[in-house]
């Protein structure tokens, strides 16, 4: 393999797995501005660590398919760094919001939320390794990518609602965004089952 292809694909590899440090460092942020909501400065550096993961995303299969490094491992390495980034982020927002005033019904919604999510990915998981006895093409489709897509973005809105709450961005609009991607994580499992579903029932026979 050509140097330069190595060192684009390293690249790229980097940044799939380089959204994990951040989602951590973004989790113990936000846990410490919670316990000391005066030191402003923590927010904004969660909220800078959660933007940059949700970039990594979007960087590394832009990048991937700019350079033409496109690989098998790649497309396995990037949606399990998705479930890292789902798994710390929305438990992580949820108990956020626990801890908030007058915010018992929205952190019920969130709870609803984050366990849909994870859900929805085993779920998922499942299907791909079904499709996979039988040699089908197991990468996102659309809906996934359309959901991921939505999901990063949402958890940084989310989360700077939570830190600035109550001078920034009106509850109504925040559970409107939650609301809006539970039904999408629906749809999404609806999708993926009908794509999977001639294969499950070719091997339950």
């Amino acid at each position: 393999m050509d140097t330069s292809v190595k060192t684009k694909r390293l690249i790229v590899n980097a940044l799939t797995f380089g959204r994990v440090p951040f989602v951590f460092l973004f989790m113990m942020l936000a846990i410490l501005h919670s316990y000391h909501r005066q030191l402003w400065w923590l927010a904004i550096v969660a909220t800078a660590a959660l933007v940059i993961a949700a970039l990594t995303d979007l960087y590394d299969g832009m990048l991937a398919r700019k350079w033409n490094v496109v690989s098998k491992f790649g497309a396995l390495a990037d949606p399990l760094m998705d479930k890292v980034f789902y798994l710390v982020v929305f438990p992580t927002l949820l108990w956020v919001l626990g801890r908030l005033e007058n915010e018992t019904i929205h952190a019920l919604v969130m709870l609803v939320f984050t366990v849909l999510y994870i859900l929805r990915d085993q779920w998922v998981t499942f299907l791909r390794s079904i499709g996979a006895m039988y040699n089908a093409d197991c990468r996102a489709n659309w809906m996934g990518k359309f959901r991921t897509a939505a999901s990063f973005p949402a958890a940084c809105v989310i989360y700077v609602y939570a830190a600035l709450q109550p001078w920034f961005l009106p509850q109504g609009f925040i559970l409107a965004v939650e609301c809006g991607l539970i039904v999408l994580n629906i749809w999404s499992m609806v999708v993926y089952t009908k794509q999977y579903l001639p294969y499950v029932r070719e091997s339950v026979k």
